[in-house]
């Protein structure tokens, strides 16, 4: 049990760096093709970053999405452990009637024996399916939290006239910016309003 355990806590967590990772990287690729002729115009653009490991932590719409994948989690742990302990202690059992002839024939014994191999292979498959749900479930909610967050920046910038904003995610992509051009505070606060008056509506 304690690899699903892994697996499950780290889902959420890759699915979320791989998506910002590829926007980061195509928005890296992009400056790396600006040709030398275009240099007055990159002096001029208006470039701003948002540190998404702060995002994280502090959007109320990913925080509510994370713990009611939690609960999912816990439950998914409790049904697999409640259904392990329950296939030992009829393992055990069953190797007691086996060491103590209690099976009125061989015939009996091997059809136990056979009863637990198949659950035990059922309660393996049903660790498998329920994993992978989660799976594409954190898969479906970093999606979400993309989609949500570019939405907001399209909104936004209208009003701001940044020609790129960058996510940053710990030492990944930006080594170092003026913390003058960090809106952080600003795109939580914004897409915290938003997600209030939502929920509101509802």
């Amino acid at each position: 049990m304690n690899r699903t355990n892994y697996l499950i806590n780290g889902i959420a967590a890759v699915a979320v760096i791989v998506l910002f990772s590829q926007c980061s990287g195509k928005a890296e690729k992009k400056a790396v093709e600006i040709t030398p002729g275009a240099a007055m115009a990159t002096s001029n653009m208006k470039i701003a970053y948002v540190e998404i490991d702060t995002l994280l932590t502090q959007y109320n719409f990913w925080n509510d999405l994370n713990e009611a994948m939690m609960k999912k989690e816990e439950n998914i742990r409790a049904t697999l452990n409640q259904k392990a302990r329950e296939l030992d202690a009829e393992g055990q059992d069953f190797q007691r009637k086996l060491q103590n002839n209690a099976f009125v024939s061989r015939e009996r014994a091997e059809q136990e024996h056979a009863r637990l191999t198949k659950k035990q292979q059922d309660l393996q498959d049903l660790q498998t399916r329920l994993t992978n749900e989660l799976t594409a479930e954190n898969q479906k909610n970093s999606l979400q939290l993309r989609d949500s967050i570019n939405s907001f920046l399209k909104e936004y910038n209208k009003t701001k006239g940044y020609s790129m904003i960058i996510s940053n995610t710990g030492f990944d992509n930006l080594l170092y910016a003026d913390s003058t051009y960090n809106i952080t505070k600003e795109i939580v606060e914004g897409l915290n309003a938003r997600y209030t008056s939502a929920s509101t509506k509802k």
